[in-house]
């Protein structure tokens, strides 16, 4: 099956002006993406994520048409999108946090319907997508409330909405749960995974909430400094970069730190143990055995290393313990 998004050996260089003495300025050339290349395949979840300034959102900007590559080769849904972006557009919903697809003084049902004159949906078609995002994304309250009255979190959801009334193939996200309080991003996360299982959207998502990222995304793409460092998926990145592991263990009573080679405790909460150990060292079933052999049990249980904490290591250069 023939890839819904191709970036082929990419490069952008921005042209800028720096200060040189008191009164001078040179023109430099800054790189911001030197040389990506990843396919996404149609009904992937991929997440793509990086530090400010590694050349994230000048990747997504050239996959959606926005920006033109200055060398290499971007193909979306099987079009340039810098020469087909009206074809490209139809065929892509879109949310980027300074970008909106509503407009600010009218209300939300009405900036529906114009985007369905802009799209040219079918009115049945419309009506079927939006009654859905109005009942799962739970708009219903606030749909004659003008955009510019919103909340952060209510405006978003609206964001969403508009993204996906046309029934778009792929479904580029920049931050979708920003601003939403923890019930409400379960709600959105399940609702994307929903479109993607039943419908086949294919979602592209980067955001620094790195829980949207375990939630929705198969695989991971890792950006720094303009350059891919990682893809593959979330078990991938644990494997090679996430060596600690955490064996949580539940004693039948509460008693000294657990001693056993392999393994030391970082902390004690009454009966229960966290004992973390390189899984270079030891495996998970080696030290459970020595612990049951030794120490009366209730339950244990395998703790991975976050996400957050194996990107943070990636992103500050700190070298993965092997």
């Amino acid at each position: 099956m023939s890839a819904i998004i191709r970036v082929a050996d990419v490069r952008k260089t921005f042209a800028v002006w720096r200060k040189v003495g008191r009164l001078r300025r040179e023109r430099v050339l800054v790189e911001a993406v030197a040389g990506i290349s990843f396919a996404v395949a149609p009904g992937e979840t991929v997440g793509y994520v990086g530090p400010n300034g590694a050349g994230k959102s000048t990747t997504i900007k050239m996959i959606t048409g926005v920006l033109v590559p200055t060398s290499g080769r971007v193909a979306t849904c099987g079009l340039d999108p810098s020469r087909h972006r009206v074809e490209v557009a139809r065929r892509i919903g879109v949310v980027f946090g300074q970008r909106s697809l509503l407009w600010w003084d009218l209300p939300l049902a009405d900036s529906f319907a114009l985007l369905r004159h802009i799209y040219r949906t079918s009115a049945p078609a419309h009506r079927a997508r939006l009654d859905e995002c109005v009942e799962h994304l739970e708009l219903a309250p606030f749909l004659a409330v003008p955009v510019r009255q919103l909340s952060l979190g209510q405006r978003m959801r609206g964001e969403l909405t508009a993204a996906l009334l046309h029934g778009p193939e792929l479904l580029v996200l920049d931050e979708p749960t920003v601003g939403l309080d923890v019930l409400s991003k379960a709600k959105v996360r399940a609702f994307l995974r929903e479109r993607n299982a039943r419908d086949g959207t294919t979602i592209l998502l980067t955001s620094h909430d790195l829980d949207d990222i375990e939630h929705l995304c198969d695989r991971l793409l890792i950006v720094d400094e303009g350059r891919l460092v990682h893809d593959g998926s979330l078990d991938d990145l644990r494997e090679r970069y996430g060596d600690t592991r955490t064996l949580v263990v539940d004693l039948i009573e509460a008693g000294p730190p657990i001693a056993v080679a392999g393994a030391t405790v970082t902390r004690v909460d009454g009966p229960r143990q966290w004992l973390q150990f390189s899984r270079s060292a030891t495996t998970a079933a080696a030290l459970v055995a020595a612990v049951a052999e030794r120490y009366p049990l209730r339950d244990l249980s395998i703790e991975e290393p976050a996400i957050e904490d194996i990107v943070r290591r990636i992103y500050t250069r700190l070298p993965a313990t092997r």
